[in-house]
């Protein structure tokens, strides 16, 4: 028995070796970032943007990239049941202020659905919903949205840019077309993406 017992001690131990090592390396996995800015040149894969910031990055497309565009549309194609992403600043009455609205087709209902913070200004905010009501306020249409673990007050002025995200195609990532791109570092410190956003007819995609 005491032997057993000294087997199953060194396996243990053997066991939270292993987790301290890959513990930390877990945590330093880096979260997706967002690269918004305009392509100024495409070489094979590669993609080289000028950031929002002014920065000059490489990022290098998978080869499962999904590109969509980002076309304009107006408030009145957001209606009970859309399925939407907001982004927006909180206001002190607990609702949202939107700065910018995207309705998304019904293959992608439920991406990324909830309420997190979001880095399009300082302490802005991105809610993935579904429309539960409108109503039209004195500032602007009021939406409330539900998501599975809550629900938001959305208020939208009407200079709020509205936009729908639609099937597009890599030919569309080309010099002067604007992008937003969802970045992860790679170990040896190299941007990739899989998805990519990218403004149709001169369109800055405003999220």
């Amino acid at each position: 028995m005491p032997k057993t017992s000294s087997s199953m001690s060194r396996v243990l131990l053997a066991s939270l070796m292993v987790m301290s090592v890959l513990g930390p390396a877990w945590a330093q996995q880096p979260p997706t970032v967002r690269i918004r800015g305009t392509i100024e040149a495409v070489d094979g894969s590669l993609l080289a943007v000028k950031s929002r910031e002014g920065t000059d990055m490489k990022v290098r497309l998978t080869d499962n990239v999904a590109v969509f565009g980002v076309a304009k549309t107006t408030i009145s194609e957001i209606k009970p049941g859309s399925y939407i992403g907001v982004s927006a600043m909180p206001e002190p009455d607990g609702s949202q202020k939107a700065i910018a609205a995207q309705i998304f087709p019904e293959s992608q209902r439920g991406l990324a659905e909830g309420f997190r913070p979001w880095d399009l200004r300082p302490n802005s905010t991105m809610t993935n919903a579904t429309v539960a009501e409108t109503v039209q306020g004195t500032d602007g249409e009021i939406i409330l949205v539900k998501y599975k673990d809550g629900e938001k007050k959305v208020v939208v002025p009407p200079d709020t840019p509205i936009v729908s995200f639609v099937a597009g195609d890599k030919s569309e990532l080309k010099p002067g077309a604007t992008v937003i791109a969802f970045v992860n570092t790679l170990p040896d410190g190299s941007l990739e993406t899989n998805r990519v956003s990218v403004g149709r007819d001169g369109l800055a995609p405003p999220m």
